[in-house]
């Protein structure tokens, strides 16, 4: 059987990675028999969750373990489209993945209350005279990989800017479909809800959340697919 490496519920939301949310839906998408376990970034391979053990065979990345999962079960998360729209998916995925991603990132690191509110859940283990220390040297640790990453480099407002163009191109091409590219749900699904669920996030104040809840198509996609794939979860609320 597959296990899924995970963080946990956490942050309000089904698991604070958008990187595992992406995976865990397409585990259910599949149709495979599969269970989640709390993993480690400290023991995972290549130190980053999620990554998957199928019966010895270990897989890290969302993206490797979708293109494992469709060459090893002969799957196809995208079967009812064209390679056109593929690659349309694929460039949204990649938006998403290494763009959106650090502004949300800085949003909830950067950002003391929101650190507070979120972030700090990952030290309530750490004992209590170490706990402010592990705290201040990872954030000093998140905030290098950003500005390393370039939107680091930017202000709060450079970096509303930069994400709110993401939360534009995402609507327009939503449109009034119900899935990224038509009827039918595709393998990307899993992504652009993974990381409008976590923009969407009530716990977190920020100019992009309140930004992305005037886009009521994207609002009404992430309820449908909430209902769809996490039907008894009811963490994403006002903390």
């Amino acid at each position: 059987m597959i296990t899924l490496f995970t963080f946990g519920p956490g942050m309000g939301l089904p698991d604070p990675s958008p990187f595992v949310t992406k995976t865990d839906v397409l585990l259910k998408l599949s149709g495979l028999p599969y269970r989640t376990q709390a993993g480690s970034i400290f023991s995972a391979p290549k130190g980053k969750l999620p990554h998957i053990d199928d019966d010895g065979r270990k897989v890290v990345d969302s993206t490797f373990i979708r293109a494992y999962l469709e060459d090893r079960y002969d799957l196809d998360f995208d079967a009812d489209y064209t390679p056109a729209q593929r690659a349309l998916a694929w460039a949204v995925e990649k938006m998403l993945e290494e763009h959106l991603y650090f502004a949300v990132q800085a949003l909830r690191w950067e950002n003391d209350a929101n650190f507070e509110r979120g972030p700090a859940e990952f030290f309530r283990n750490v004992p209590a005279p170490m706990r402010a220390g592990a705290k201040a040297m990872i954030r000093r640790r998140v905030s290098r990989d950003l500005y390393g990453q370039g939107m680091g480099r930017h202000t709060a407002d450079e970096q509303f800017e930069l994400a709110r163009r993401d939360i534009d191109a995402i609507t327009e091409l939503l449109g009034d479909k119900p899935y990224l590219l038509g009827d039918t749900i595709c393998g990307t699904d899993a992504t652009v809800f993974a990381f409008l669920l976590g923009t969407l996030c009530p716990r977190f104040e920020s100019p992009l959340r309140r930004y992305a809840e005037q886009h009521k198509p994207l609002v009404a996609y992430v309820e449908r697919m909430m209902e769809r794939f996490y039907p008894d979860f009811t963490g994403c609320k006002q903390a």
